[in-house]
């Protein structure tokens, strides 16, 4: 089973949630994401089960809840995906102008996804951009590592791995599962 809600960080980090969890919260400009994505939880579990942090930071449930989930967010978007399959990423980006986009892609992008990029009409290339981006950063946060990977990783190889993407009116969504999970507008919630 797998479940990727879609909420808003400015709504959702207003939720009341207990002290002891906000007492966590980071202090700065991720607060705000981070109380978002513990109300987002917590509106899909209820009670919330306990939360620890693997090596590169990756939140994750205690070994004794099988469940698996990963937050991501860009602008007031966040994502959650939960799955009772095993570790899955996942991956949002607002599809936006960027002046260094072709540069970045020159430095990150395996000769295949650079390829996939110049299939597409001049006018597609952004949005193409993002969607090897988050499909990227989905695996990526699947494993548990780190945005330094993102040069080693290669979304168009064939993988045990399931990768999936969609556009979602200017939103770019991926997500990396251990089985199929076919993503589309359907398959989505939003809060």
């Amino acid at each position: 089973m797998y479940r990727l809600v879609l909420g808003s960080v400015s709504t959702l980090s207003a939720d009341k949630l207990p002290s002891a969890l906000i007492e966590r919260a980071p202090q700065g400009a991720r607060r705000a994401r981070w109380l978002a994505g513990r109300a987002l939880l917590s509106r899909a579990l209820s009670p919330l089960p306990e939360i620890i942090y693997g090596e590169q930071g990756k939140p994750a449930f205690t070994a004794d809840t099988p469940l698996w989930f990963n937050l991501s967010h860009s602008g007031d978007d966040i994502a959650l995906l939960l799955s009772d399959e095993g570790e899955v990423g996942c991956d949002i980006e607002v599809v936006r102008p960027r002046n260094n986009w072709r540069m970045l892609a020159n430095a990150l992008f395996s000769p295949g996804e650079l390829a996939e990029v110049e299939t597409e009409r001049p006018e597609q290339q952004l949005a193409a951009f993002w969607r090897i981006w988050t499909r990227k950063e989905a695996i990526i946060k699947q494993r548990g590592g780190s945005a330094w990977q993102i040069v080693s990783t290669d979304s168009t190889l064939n993988s045990a791995l399931s990768i999936s993407h969609c556009q979602l009116g200017a939103l770019s969504l991926a997500v990396c599962t251990p089985t199929p999970f076919i993503l589309s507008a359907d398959a989505v919630q939003r809060l």
